[in-house]
C-alpha cells in the first residue's frame, strides 16, 4: 500500500489519546509540540504526562475508554497495553471516519508515525511504511549527524529573507534567483561563519 507523505496541521485541533502510560508518551509529546488540543484518557497516567497535566498542557480524564470519547474528536491514537481496547477505538474510529493510529498496530491504523528529524522549522520524516521501524531509526540517526542544530537558525533566517524578497522584489523571476542563491552550496557556511559558530561536521 503506497502512503501519502503529508504534515498535517493539529494546531487547534481536538486529539483523544487513549493511554497515559510509557506508550502513549512519545505520541502525546509530539501531538503537544503540534499545538494540538489534547484530551488524555486513562484511570492512570505516568510521570511525564502527569507533569504536562499539572503544567496545564492537556486535559486528563481519569477513566476508562467510553465510545462517546470521540465525540468531536479530530484524531485518535491508541496507546494502551491492551490490545482489545486498541482495536475497539480503531473500529469505532473507523465507523466514525475519524483518523486512528494503534501504536505499534500496523492493522489498526489509518496512518503511522515517521521517525522524525526535527531542528526547529525543519522537520525531515522517514518512513518505510511499516515494513521496517528499525531502519527508518537508523536513518533518522543518519540524518541527526548530517542535519546538525545549525539548520534551526538557519531555516528561521530563509524564512525571514524569504518575506524580505517577496516584498521588496516585483519580478517573479528574480524573487525565485535570489532565493535559489540563499541556498546554493556553501551558503550553510557561510551563515554559521557569519554568526560566529562552526557547524558540527564542518562545512556542508
Amino acid at each position: 500500500m503506497s502512503l501519502l507523505p503529508i504534515f498535517l496541521k493539529l494546531r487547534g485541533r481536538r486529539v483523544l489519546v487513549v493511554g497515559g502510560g510509557n506508550v502513549a508518551e512519545s505520541k502525546i509529546e509530539s501531538l503537544l509540540q503540534s499545538d494540538a488540543q489534547v484530551l488524555v484518557i486513562a484511570p492512570e497516567v505516568n510521570e511525564k504526562v502527569a507533569e504536562w497535566v499539572h503544567a496545564g498542557r492537556l486535559i486528563w480524564w481519569e477513566k476508562t475508554f467510553d465510545p462517546a470519547d470521540l465525540d468531536g474528536i479530530f484524531l485518535v491514537i491508541a496507546a494502551t497495553n491492551v490490545p482489545e481496547v486498541n482495536h475497539l477505538v480503531y473500529r469505532l474510529a473507523e465507523e466514525r471516519s475519524i483518523l486512528c493510529n494503534a501504536v505499534d498496530d500496523p492493522e489498526h491504523c489509518h496512518f503511522y508515525y515517521g521517525a522524525v528529524v526535527r531542528r526547529g522549522p525543519l522537520q525531515i520524516a522517514i518512513s518505510t511504511d511499516g515494513l521496517s521501524p528499525a531502519l527508518a531509526q537508523r536513518l533518522r540517526r543518519e540524518l541527526e549527524q548530517q542535519f546538525g542544530p545549525e539548520y534551526e537558525a538557519w531555516v528561521e533566517y530563509l524564512g525571514a529573507m524569504r518575506d524580505l524578497i517577496r516584498t521588496s522584489t516585483p519580478d517573479e523571476q528574480s524573487r525565485k534567483e535570489q532565493l535559489h542563491k540563499l541556498v546554493e552550496p556553501g551558503a550553510l557556511a557561510d551563515f554559521v561563519s557569519s554568526q560566529g559558530r562552526v557547524p558540527a561536521g564542518g562545512s556542508r
